[in-house]
């Protein structure tokens, strides 16, 4: 994944900065303690969890035609198809449906919307669809392309 985290505002700066100044105090008097670690078996049981969430047939195909589009988006749009120069490879559909997987386990669901694919997908494939050169000179980039996508891939 390729996410954008931008700089905090005033006052979680602020906060940010109160902490540290409070970390720094404790860490004066007492030795630091060691950071609490998720057991390995935890992390073994959730990711079986989110692998066993339920994705619905129309929705692994929606999946599966945004990460196609993104190949050959003329079926679409033509110009849309010549702004992007390569799109996602398979690996990008294995880490779009494992993104919208744990997105929607960490929401409590068992099942995956089609929400979940649309949320994760800009910070999974801005990075693996490359605008070309033209594209480039436009002002586009792989966040604008995936955006272009999501608008024009109707979910089920």
């Amino acid at each position: 994944m390729h996410v954008r985290i931008g700089y905090p505002d005033a006052g979680v700066e602020t906060e940010i900065l109160r902490l540290a100044r409070e970390r720094a105090r404790q860490s004066l008097h007492a030795p630091a303690a060691p950071a609490e670690r998720m057991p390995q078996a935890q992390v073994f049981a959730a990711r079986e969890q989110v692998l066993g969430l339920h994705v619905a047939p129309a929705l692994e195909r929606y999946l599966i035609e945004l990460v196609l589009a993104s190949r050959d988006a003329q079926r679409y749009d033509a110009a849309l198809g010549r702004r992007i120069a390569w799109g996602a490879s398979p690996r990008g559909s294995i880490a779009l449906e494992r993104c919208a997987r744990a997105r929607a386990w960490l929401a409590g669901r068992d099942y995956v919307t089609p929400e979940d694919i649309r949320a994760v997908a800009p910070d999974v494939l801005r990075h693996r669809v490359l605008p070309s050169y033209e594209a480039l000179a436009e002002g586009w980039d792989g966040e604008r392309l995936v955006a272009a996508l999501l608008e024009r891939v109707p979910p089920p």
